[in-house]
């Protein structure tokens, strides 16, 4: 046997803001908020990400982070969408020369978007 992912957690100070945004950038929806959180997914089902209520912001970089792809879209367009959603530009030490962009959530939480996904990178040194 072997685990799978249920949910990704985010801590948030603001748990709506948070949800909202990842929602909107990945096109899902909320599928329940209480006082704890608001947990979103795809509407077909599987793994989401639940956003927890916590009463501390964020301070130092994320040990984990979400690569994202823009899938029928450019790396630029898809930066611009997200940037209008609420992410921001953010440096955690990437160079110039780096063939992602790095960008934050609403609170804070850092997450790459993609020219080329690792898998096609992979295929194009194998190949």
């Amino acid at each position: 046997m072997t685990a799978s992912i249920s949910a990704i957690a985010i801590d948030a100070r603001d748990p709506r803001r948070v949800a909202e945004f990842w929602a909107a950038a990945l096109g899902w929806e909320v599928r329940e908020e209480d006082e704890s959180g608001v947990g979103i997914g795809p509407a077909d089902g599987g793994a989401g990400i639940d956003v927890l209520a916590v009463p501390e912001p964020k301070t130092v970089k994320n040990r984990l982070h979400l690569d994202l792809r823009a899938d029928g879209s450019t790396q630029a367009a898809e930066v611009d969408r997200l940037l209008g959603l609420g992410a921001r530009r953010a440096d955690v030490g990437q160079g110039p020369d780096v063939s992602w962009v790095v960008l934050a959530d609403p609170e804070g939480n850092e997450f790459c978007v993609l020219s080329r996904s690792v898998q096609d990178v992979a295929a194009e040194e194998a190949g």
